[in-house]
């Protein structure tokens, strides 16, 4: 161990475990433990000695540059106002989680105790096939909004996919902020616009209804089609009622109040709500053939469990009909297109369906163009007979000939 000027001469004379402190500057040194040699600093921090590692030496680390970080660093813990251990904050970075490490603590720790099923494997979906491949690596302090930038610009072709993205990578860093893996109000996802979305809206017309309802009361009267009565009763209920499919198929005989007409769903997409049972839809729960005051509705063929398979008997019938094109979640739209049609309001719609935000129930305003109409042909009629009863005023040669 020697002390001298470091400078390039000195580095490059060096042999293997020689150690050489810089005479310029106090605590600064080079080492050359294997084969390259490292700039390091010695310091005293509230006491107690510390070493820490600037780099080895080439590009950048010269002693020319290595002495100048060196001088930087000693600033910084000799600071008045915020003194700064360089070694412990390299530590604490290196113990820092990598995305993909805290994604795997996220989906376990948080999302399965406080999400739904279906969202938690959403999010894991999300997050091994899109997220993780593109941040995994990068430790969760060290990502910056130009990262997730990038990533969500990267999955523009999809941008309903690309806002989901980001919308869970917001969330994620939220919870990171809770759980001191960032800096507070460090959001990276925050001020990046999403991509604008243009849902697939499909409802069902008065003659597309009418085929329907001519399939289901076929199939259900003709014994050789062998079609299952739990779905063509799903099929109703989601006309009638409005609700989810979910909501549905979960449905349990102990939930139903048949005195105001209603099922108290203790748990649905939006929280716990009370689900409105129509005339129509109370008619046909009490005609089922398992009707009882314990269990599923629509019973599936194991103990206590409710029907599955739906999609199948749902394709077969709406082929029968020409509806092809029509999901499930088409028929929850059909029912709020028609009462959106008929003049109901949306605030109406929106608690009947069990929307939490008003603006979820905007999308179908567009609907609502035969009532907006008719209030503004009858304005408009009434404004044209008033102009049209005013007294047409004399002819302007009259005024012209009368005498001064």
């Amino acid at each position: 161990m020697s002390c001298e000027k470091i400078t390039l001469r000195v580095v490059a004379g060096m042999l293997p475990s020689d150690t050489i402190w810089d005479t310029t500057v106090r605590g600064f040194g080079v080492r050359r433990q294997r084969r390259d040699p490292v700039y390091v600093l010695k310091y005293r921090f509230h006491g107690r000695q510390r070493f820490y590692t600037i780099g080895k030496h080439g590009a950048p680390w010269t002693p020319d540059t290595a002495r100048y970080e060196a001088l930087r660093l000693l600033g910084s813990i000799v600071s008045h106002e915020a003194p700064r251990d360089p070694s412990a904050e390299r530590n604490f970075l290196k113990a820092q989680p990598t995305f993909a490490e805290f994604a795997e603590q996220y989906l376990t720790q948080y999302a399965e105790a406080h999400k739904k099923p279906r969202t938690v494997a959403e999010d894991r979906r999300n997050l091994r096939l899109h997220i993780v491949p593109s941040l995994g690596r990068m430790r969760v302090c060290d990502i910056s909004r130009a990262d997730v930038a990038r990533f969500h610009t990267g999955r523009r072709r999809f941008p309903a996919n690309a806002n989901r993205c980001l919308a869970t990578l917001s969330h994620m860093f939220t919870i990171a902020e809770s759980w001191g893996m960032r800096a507070e109000d460090s959001n990276p996802c925050r001020r990046i616009k999403r991509y604008a979305e243009f849902a697939r809206e499909r409802s069902l017309s008065p003659h597309e209804l009418e085929r329907l309802g001519r399939v289901l009361t076929d199939v259900q009267a003709d014994p050789e089609t062998l079609e299952d009565w739990r779905p063509i009763a799903c099929f109703k209920l989601l006309l009638f009622t409005g609700a989810r499919l979910s909501e549905i198929l979960t449905l349990r005989w102990e939930w139903i109040d048949w005195s105001r007409g209603i099922a108290r769903l203790p748990d649905s997409k939006t929280g716990r709500r009370n689900l409105l049972l129509p005339t129509p839809a109370i008619d046909l729960l009490i005609s089922l053939p398992t009707r009882a005051s314990q269990g599923y509705a629509l019973p599936g063929t194991r103990l206590d469990s409710h029907f599955v398979g739906i999609q199948k008997p749902w394709q077969r019938l709406r082929k029968l009909a020409g509806l092809e094109d029509v999901r499930l979640h088409d028929l929850r739209h059909a029912f709020a297109s028609i009462a959106v049609s008929a003049g109901d309001s949306l605030y109406t719609v929106g608690a009947i369906l069990g929307h939490r935000q008003p603006a979820t129930t905007q999308r179908y305003a567009h609907l609502s163009v035969d009532p907006v109409r008719a209030v503004a042909d009858k304005t408009a009629n009434r404004i044209a007979g008033l102009l049209a009863s005013a007294e047409p005023p004399p002819p302007l040669h009259a005024h012209l000939s009368e005498e001064p």
